[in-house]
């Protein structure tokens, strides 16, 4: 036990090396209560700052995807946010989400029948400076997203095939990036249409969150939930790798890089049998490029303390 105690704190020392943000660390709110409940319990922790016309960012999936949040535990969770819509966009990739028309076929499949979900890039794309970025300077994302003063970034945690892992950065730089202009912006080199290799790819990822962090600035919360963890994105749908890592909780925050990072450990903290083939897709993608280059730019701490919400 004392051996493999030893050999977690050496792997999250290699991973997560670099110095922290000086002053008051940020706080990281945990739950094991994976439910509609749970959520909850971490939204009303951090919510402070949320009014007006609120967001709820969460991937709706591609049909039949298994491991998605399910519709219903997003429904309890909305219906418990006054003046709340979910928001998604169209995808770049080869899918029925690629328009509108399919996209909103998808969702029925999927069940989100509850309550209409705004595809933001339907009626058009909007840019949002980045500011610090040396890839992109603005941001194409739906235009929409104008409409609204808050953003909840509820996002299910997981692999994710070229990014590494899935977390909040994710959800929003990749998610609200439009389904044509943004997501081109993010994939490729727009003057050679060639992918832009790993760390590059995390870095213009990154910078695309920070185009919509910087729109919302404190009126915007993450929280991410870590189950269902396959190697591969929701995007992959009933072509997701089969889960292996085991279900651990719910963590939320309102500093993105200190909850993205939280749920990296907390993964990493796993028995090896469940955590390899999840650490695995992370390195060799070299996902934690995220964590350090949202440092970078000042999005976060990487300081934080967990606050457990169940004692």
């Amino acid at each position: 036990m004392k051996k493999t105690i030893v050999n977690i704190v050496a792997v999250a020392m290699a991973c997560f090396t670099s110095v922290c943000f000086a002053g008051e660390k940020a706080k990281v709110y945990f739950t094991s209560d994976i439910s509609p409940k749970g959520i909850l319990k971490i939204y009303n922790a951090i919510n402070s700052n949320i009014s007006g016309k609120v967001a709820i960012k969460c991937h709706t999936g591609e049909p039949n995807g298994p491991n998605i949040i399910p519709p219903a535990w997003v429904k309890e969770v909305q219906n418990a946010i006054p003046n709340s819509t979910i928001v998604e966009t169209n995808v770049l990739y080869e899918s029925p989400r690629q328009t509108t028309e399919g996209h909103r076929e998808t969702l029925k499949t999927n069940g989100w029948i509850f309550s209409k979900v705004d595809i933001m890039d339907e009626d058009g794309t909007t840019m949002l400076p980045v500011k610090g970025a040396k890839h992109i300077p603005e941001i194409s994302v739906g235009s929409h997203m104008l409409n609204y003063d808050s953003m909840l970034v509820l996002t299910h945690f997981k692999g994710h095939t070229v990014g590494g892992f899935g977390g909040s950065l994710k959800n929003i730089g990749i998610g609200c990036a439009d389904g044509q202009i943004g997501k081109e912006q993010i994939h490729h080199h727009i003057a050679t249409g060639e992918w832009p290799g790993k760390e590059p790819f995390m870095e213009r990822m990154v910078e695309s969150a920070k185009g919509t962090i910087d729109y919302f600035g404190n009126k915007i919360v993450f929280i991410n939930v870590l189950r269902n963890m396959s190697v591969d994105c929701d995007c992959a749908g009933v072509g997701a790798a089969p889960v292996k890592a085991g279900n651990i909780g719910i963590y939320g925050s309102t500093d993105i890089l200190a909850v993205d990072k939280a749920s990296v450990v907390a993964v990493y903290r796993l028995p090896e049998a469940e955590s390899h083939d999840l650490k695995e897709r992370i390195q060799s993608r070299r996902g934690l490029r995220q964590l350090s280059y949202a440092k970078q730019l000042k999005m976060g701490t990487d300081d934080y303390e967990i606050i457990d919400l169940d004692k």
